[in-house]
């Protein structure tokens, strides 16, 4: 009779049990009756079903499906297009080829870059291999049988000697290999043949044929190895994997509807802003129209500060460098800051953030805890030299406005001052229609840039935590993603689409106060230091007004369109009645033009339609002489016969209520 192992299993639905299972008994085995389940998790790590069970393991089984799963399944499907590579490109060496949000990619070191026909040929390729139902099969290796076995591979070599030397994960191995012992995973054919490997941490699908024909090969780039510049360029190869055809389809559709909406092109035509390569990668200039959409957010955000009692205040774009050394930026932040400039034997540099030169202000003067909560706020133009590979529109630039603010509190008016940035951010996200988002809360990590006592961290931890859960949404952790100097809430926003972007943040800072000298006077007259809290709620302008064009694809809200109203006449004799139409609006603080070109009528209906005008104005003889004016909407309904003074209202109705059209 062979030995019992006492296991507690559980599923996607159902609930955990304990069994009895023989000893030996594979993680494959104890799920044979859900065909759905592709990799387990054991003790909280995810394995691969063919991992023996050990007595009074923790076993769930993971659906395709699931977040897990689809991770799973992308790795897998990386690792095939990686052996359709080496099929058809015998040279071409491997890199890593990990899993990411909604696909894969691997990177390879070849002689020629990748064509859209080579990729066309890969995907075919790597079709045969998931029908042909190859087994992944892991091997648990020594380093010097993993540098053995796969000698020709420079790339792969490098890992295991950095694995071996650190002793802990490489860094930049993708999954490749991480802390203790290392595994290769052979490609096993039917007839027991290896038909590929590769250096892999896991886990995998058991079989190729899982992976089914949700998977499409995307678009091939080039990448740094490890991603540093100072490496080689590689040839990566992007794809997408999922549960099934139906997902891929859907996925597609949402690539093609993000194109559709994507604010580089739409940027380009509706004439809002440009990044003239004469200036320099990621530096944008916003044209006439965009410069519109762009004074409008200032004045709404300019105003919300003074009305939320903020104090405006400005500061340079350069400095010297020991403001940074003094705020513990530099050397943290060094690399992604522009290099520094010699100027009468010192070295400045362009700010990449605006908070120390706020500390130098409160400290310009004694502060008492009268004045405290004492606030700050200004557009800071901050530089970050992005590398140029990440750089992407207005999303991720070198030169961005930061409606930056500082607030200066005791340690008992924190959680107050917290709760009220919260809801200053949350109400100006709906104000500019984004009402779908939840929180993240990062927090300190082991690494040695996190500056501050244990104490320090926790007690500030805990304030953000709370004020975070007292609205009522979704808080999501983010371990190790807290800034050097304090742990911090970021506003996680939905678009219309439903793709999540990051938005405002809020920091929760004690320790720049500390390296700045910064104290106040307290009731009893000693000298006390105050915490100092972060907000930027826009998070930078250039972004959300990225965000906001693919959110709206282009179709501002009437409040923030360039320009809100067109006047169309039917003819030249009509323009006269149009142009007094737009004198009313003027006059009530709308932006109105009226088409008076050579055009016909239904060209110029096209023309604006597509510049995406909220309200357009038609005027032909019958409305001249009643006084009226067709009203045309975006959506190409039209109320004929509106008199003038009820259409001027209209319009002035929905530029004050904020409303979509």
């Amino acid at each position: 009779m062979s030995a019992q192992l006492t296991v507690t299993r559980s599923g996607a639905s159902a609930p955990a049990t304990t069994v009895q299972v023989a000893a030996g008994t594979t993680a494959a085995e104890l799920f044979a009756d859900e065909r759905d389940v592709v990799v387990a998790r054991v003790n909280g790590e995810l394995r691969d079903l063919s991992h023996p069970l050990a007595d009074g393991d923790e076993v769930e089984g993971v659906l395709l499906s699931s977040e897990d799963g689809l991770a799973v399944l992308r790795h897998s499907a990386a690792h095939v297009v990686a052996q359709a590579v080496q099929q058809h490109f015998p040279g071409a060496k491997l890199g890593i080829g990990p899993p990411i949000r909604d696909g894969f990619y691997y990177d390879f070191d070849v002689e020629t870059p990748f064509t859209p026909e080579d990729l066309k040929t890969l995907e075919k390729t790597a079709q045969r291999i998931v029908k042909e139902g190859q087994r992944f099969v892991r091997r648990v290796v020594t380093d010097d049988e993993a540098r053995e076995e796969l000698a020709g591979e420079p790339y792969k070599l490098e890992l295991i000697g950095l694995k071996s030397s650190a002793g802990e994960a490489a860094e930049g191995a993708g999954v490749e290999v991480g802390a203790g012992e290392l595994s290769i995973y052979d490609n096993v054919r039917r007839d027991g043949t290896v038909a590929w490997k590769d250096l892999c941490r896991g886990p995998h699908l058991p079989s190729t044929r899982l992976i089914g024909n949700g998977f499409t090969l995307l678009r091939s780039a080039a990448a740094y190895w490890r991603g540093s510049e100072k490496n080689p360029q590689l040839q990566r190869v992007y794809g997408t994997a999922w549960a099934s055809k139906d997902d891929l389809k859907a996925y597609q559709e949402r690539l093609a509807e993000a194109e559709r909406r994507d604010h580089r092109r739409l940027g380009a035509e509706l004439d809002l802003f440009s990044f003239p390569d004469e200036i320099g990668s990621g530096l944008v200039v916003f044209h006439p129209k965009g410069g519109v959409v762009k004074r409008v957010m200032e004045d709404y955000v300019r105003r919300r500060h003074v009305e939320e009692g903020f104090d405006y205040v400005g500061t340079p774009h350069i400095s010297k460098g020991g403001l940074f050394e003094t705020s513990g930026h530099l050397p943290y932040y060094e690399d992604t800051m522009f290099p520094a400039m010699e100027l009468e034997n010192s070295k400045y540099y362009l700010k990449a953030m605006n908070c120390p030169m706020h500390n130098l202000i409160f400290r310009s003067r004694g502060r008492s805890y009268r004045e405290l909560p004492l606030r700050f706020f200004e557009f800071g133009s901050v530089y970050r030299y992005e590398k140029s590979g990440v750089v992407h529109g207005l999303t991720r630039v070198r030169g961005l406005t930061q409606d930056d603010s500082h607030s200066y509190v005791t340690a008992e008016q924190a959680p107050g001052e917290i709760k009220h940035l919260l809801d200053f951010v949350l109400g100006l996200l709906r104000d500019f229609g984004l009402d779908d988002y939840y929180l993240e809360l990062s927090t300190r990590g082991d690494s040695a840039k996190f500056i501050g006592s244990d104490e320090e961290w926790a007690t500030a931890t805990a304030v953000l935590e709370a004020a975070a859960r007292d609205t009522g949404l979704d808080l999501v952790p983010d371990p190790g993603g807290a800034a050097f100097y304090g742990p911090k809430i970021s506003v996680q926003a939905r678009d219309a689409i439903g793709r999540t972007w990051q938005m405002s943040t809020i920091q929760y800072d004690f320790n720049q106060p500390a390296r700045f000298g910064l104290e106040y006077t307290a009731a009893d007259g000693s000298k006390q230091q105050p915490v100092m809290i972060h907000s930027a709620k826009f998070g930078s302008l250039e972004r959300f007004f990225g965000v906001l064009t693919e959110h709206y694809a282009g179709a501002f809200p009437p409040w923030l369109a360039p320009v809100q109203v067109v006047g169309i006449p039917v003819a030249d004799a009509h323009v006269e009645h149009l142009q007094a139409v737009a004198a009313q609006l003027r006059a009530r603080g709308v932006r109105v033009e009226v088409d008076s070109s050579d055009d016909r009528m239904p060209k110029k209906i096209r023309t604006w339609t597509k510049q995406k005008v909220p309200f357009l104005l038609i005027a032909g003889a019958e409305d001249v002489e009643a006084g009226a004016v067709s009203f045309r909407y975006r959506d190409g309904s039209q109320e004929n016969g509106v008199p003038v003074e009820q259409a001027v209202q209209k319009v002035v109705d929905a530029v004050e209520r904020r409303v979509q059209v």
